[in-house]
């Protein structure tokens, strides 16, 4: 994956935009030696527009990546490039942008699982977290996962289960998401995996 540079200026999608993003892919941001894949559910409408990862206004995925540790300063989604020299990458279980989670299907979620253990086979990621614990549960038939590590890996590379940061998922709140997400990174800093 060839790294994309940051444009000056964030433009924001205008609603007609936003529209025509349904079905359209954000491409992964992963490449050797990351200490942890982030895996989504899939994208945003908005993040479809944009090309970029957790670009809706209001998802706390970067914020909360700021205060858990991973990055040294709050990026914006048009920085995520920078990541991968951070050893941090960001995937989807589910390529398609829709307007909310609830129009993936079991059966996108089971396929989009045999994907993602073939990207982390061919990557070898230290870690793999999974960002949103119904759709982990769905995806990996594992229907009273909890949060935080999971016994189980996909190949060599530890398994970690987050709570969605979207502002629409009003169980977590952003306290709750800093220590679900510097939980991690503690892991991270210690070099244990699996």
């Amino acid at each position: 994956m060839a790294r994309r540079t940051a444009s000056a200026a964030f433009p924001r999608p205008d609603k007609a935009q936003i529209a025509a993003a349904a079905g359209k892919t954000v491409p992964d941001l992963i490449g050797p030696g990351l200490k942890v894949l982030f895996c989504g559910i899939n994208p945003s409408l908005y993040s479809g527009a944009t090309g970029h990862h957790f670009a809706r206004p209001g998802n706390r995925f970067w914020p909360v990546l700021h205060l858990a540790g991973f990055t040294p300063r709050l990026l914006r989604p048009c920085d995520e490039h920078l990541l991968l020299d951070m050893g941090v990458g960001i995937t989807n279980l589910v390529a398609r942008a829709t307007a909310s989670a609830a129009e993936l299907t079991v059966s996108e979620l089971l396929a989009g699982r045999r994907r993602l253990e073939q990207k982390v086979k061919r990557h070898s990621p230290r870690w793999v977290a999974v960002v949103g614990i119904g759709a982990y549960r769905m995806a990996f038939e594992r229907a009273e996962a909890l949060v935080g590590q999971q016994l189980e890996t996909i190949g060599r590379s530890g398994l970690w289960v987050l709570p969605n940061p979207s502002g629409l998922n009003a169980n977590h709140q952003l306290p709750d998401l800093v220590r679900a997400f510097a939980a991690l990174f503690r892991a991270v800093r210690l070099g244990r995996a699996g």
